[in-house]
Order: structure tokens, then C-alpha cells, then sequence
């Protein structure tokens, strides 16, 4: 059984950031993201082959990823020749000669969803295909998917004004499909599986069932998100690597080096090789990537540096990303919601 995850985005709201970084492997905490999709996906016994679409940067993430034997789990890839739009992705990945259910995940999704339950509704109710839907709290700010008391999947509406809203369910991004329905979709073609092929499913009367997801969910395309996803897993809200059992706390590398001196408020993370110098103060929320170094009395403020970045001395960084290989001068201060690419290079006393 394949699983296909669509890893193909450009991640355009979280530039500079994804400028030399795909979307699908920026860094939460010391591991690439799509590590979690990848970790989720190898509970169901079933699947034997996790494909990769990629069409930004593929090399990049092959160099992280490999074929997947150090995952225990084998890894093809596939790029797509132009960009073909979710559903021409996912029938280019499955390939011609593909007979079993194929699970598919939007490649910016992180969720704890029940897979193996997920597939037990799919197969009871023998269904062409069956997606993940999950309730959010603001429901004009999305598309919504109306249901029928028997979890048959019967209408797509677009970000509906107050007045017309029937339902807080949104398509979560995660689905089940039978292959012998990907015939509709054009060959190496640009094609939807929102607008065309799901909807193709109701006009046919095909039997397309919900599976309703009330854990935890969330998009990190965005700034505001991809910074919540590190709270709420150092909160404990999403149980994950490294705050497992460790939720609240400050996490720190056994081969990262803390000086005396240095204040290091939970929950916070320190990755191996960092340097946390005598005077520096790291704050709850933030995150100090792999060998990134922290001189005296510098302050990083419920922050996320990326690896190799150096902050220098009597320097604040607040509320701010910073990528690769930054060097933060001496006396700058760096504000909330700045977002600074790889090699960005603020010298002594600017103010951003």
C-alpha cells in the first residue's frame, strides 16, 4: 500500500525563510517536518512505500531524506515535469500500475489523526474515497464541506458569509482514494482534487465519506503558524520529539554547552553544538537551532534560530525567525514578527 505525500509547494508565506529551504523540510526544533507526516504514516503496518511529490527544490529534500532506510520505510520520489495541481500531482505519483487504496497527505499538515481508523471507515463503508475533515473555530475564513447524517460527503462551499454557515467542518488535508477513480483525471494535466475531482465523486453519486478529526491540526504555511506548532508542542498540546515527557521544560542538547551565568527559562530548546555564553538569557518559547552561538548578555526572546546563526553580545532577538547562518551584531535589536532569510547579516547596533 503507497502513501503519496504532496511536498510540492513553494512555501511563498514563509519566505525568505523557504527561499533555499522547500517548505516540507523546515526545521521544528532538530528535526525536518515532513519527519512527523513520515513518522505517522509508518504506524499502519500496511503501508510498504512512502511517495514524495516534490516539483520546488526535490534535491534538497531527497539530500534529507534518502530512500528511507534509516527510517525504516522505503522512500520513492517523483517530480512532477510542470506544476499539475493536486490531483494531476497525485495521479502522477501513484503511477500507471497502482491497485491498492492510497493514503495521501497534504505536505504542510501536522495532525495526530487516527490513520488506521480513518482506513477501517474507508473499507467498511467501501468507498471510492474517503476524507479527513476537522472543525475549526472560525468557519468564514475557510472553505467548509457539509455532510449528511450518514457521514456522506455532500457539498464544497467556498468561505460562506455568517449567514450561510451550515458547518464548522473543513477538508483537513488527508484522504483515502481508490486508484480505479483516477481515470478522470487528465494525464499530465493541471487538475484539482478540490475543485474536479472531489466534486466529480457527488455528481457520479459515489460513495465519498467523511471522517471526522477532532484532535490536533494545524497548517504551518504561515508565520503565526509554523511559530504556534513549536509552542504547542513545548506546551505538550501535540505530543512530539523533544519535549516528549518533557513538556514545560527547557530542553537542552546534551551536546550543547550552557556557561555559568546563562539563564534559560522553560520551555525552551537548545540543539547540540549551541553556545549559551555567560550573561545570555533565553526565554520560554524560543529555540536555539544546532550550533548556533549566543554571546554575553545577549537575549533571545521567545525566538526561533535556525542553525549556525550567531547572536552577539548585549543583542536582542524578540518574537523574530531567523534562518541559516545569520550574524546578529553587537547591541541589535531584532522586533517582533521579523523574519530574516539565510545569511542575513545585521551589524552592530541596527535596529530591525
Amino acid at each position: 500500500m503507497k502513501a503519496i505525500l504532496l511536498a510540492g509547494g513553494k512555501g511563498t508565506r514563509l519566505r525568505p525563510l523557504t527561499l533555499h529551504t522547500p517548505k516540507p523540510i523546515v526545521p521544528i526544533f532538530d528535526r525536518p517536518f515532513l519527519r512527523y507526516q513520515i513518522d505517522l504514516l509508518r504506524q499502519v503496518p500496511e503501508i510498504d512505500e512512502i511517495v514524495l511529490s516534490l516539483n520546488y527544490q526535490p534535491g534538497r529534500i531527497q539530500e534529507v531524506f534518502g530512500d528511507g532506510s534509516e527510517l525504516g520505510i522505503h522512500i520513492r520520489y517523483v517530480v512532477e515535469p510542470t506544476p499539475l495541481g493536486t490531483g494531476g500531482a497525485i495521479k502522477f505519483a501513484a503511477g500507471e500500475h497502482v491497485k491498492d487504496s492510497v493514503v495521501v497527505f497534504n505536505g504542510d499538515v501536522l495532525t495526530s489523526v487516527d490513520l488506521p481508523a480513518l482506513l477501517a471507515l474507508h473499507r467498511a463503508r467501501n468507498a471510492k474515497a474517503t476524507i479527513t475533515l476537522t472543525p475549526v473555530e472560525n468557519p468564514t475564513a475557510y472553505g467548509l464541506v457539509e455532510t449528511d447524517s450518514h457521514h456522506n460527503i455532500k457539498a464544497f462551499i467556498e468561505k460562506p458569509p455568517p449567514d450561510k454557515i451550515t458547518t464548522n467542518l473543513i477538508n483537513a488535508g488527508i484522504y483515502v482514494l481508490e486508484p480505479e477513480t483516477f481515470d478522470r483525471i487528465p494525464p499530465e494535466t493541471a487538475w484539482s482534487i478540490e475543485r474536479s475531482y472531489f466534486p466529480s465523486l457527488i455528481e457520479r453519486g459515489e460513495t465519498f465519506v467523511a471522517y471526522e478529526y477532532h484532535g490536533y491540526w494545524i497548517d504551518i504555511g504561515t508565520p503565526e503558524k509554523y511559530r504556534e506548532v513549536h509552542r504547542d508542542i513545548m506546551d505538550g498540546r501535540f505530543a512530539a520529539p523533544p519535549f516528549i515527557g518533557h513538556s514545560g521544560q527547557a530542553v537542552v542538547s546534551p551536546e550543547a554547552r550552557v556557561d555559568p551565568g546563562a539563564v534559560l527559562e522553560g520551555p525552551c530548546f537548545v540543539d547540540a553544538g549551541a553556545v549559551i555564553k555567560r550573561g545570555a538569557r533565553i526565554t520560554a518559547g524560543s529555540v536555539i537551532g544546532r550550533s548556533c552561538h549566543v554571546e554575553e548578555d545577549a537575549v533571545v526572546d521567545n525566538a526561533i534560530l535556525w542553525p549556525n546563526t550567531w547572536v552577539d553580545r548585549e543583542a536582542v532577538v524578540s518574537g523574530a525567525i531567523a534562518g541559516r547562518h545569520c550574524h546578529i551584531g553587537r547591541n541589535v535589536t531584532v522586533g517582533a514578527g521579523a523574519m530574516l532569510g539565510d545569511k542575513t547579516v545585521l551589524t552592530d547596533f541596527t535596529i530591525s
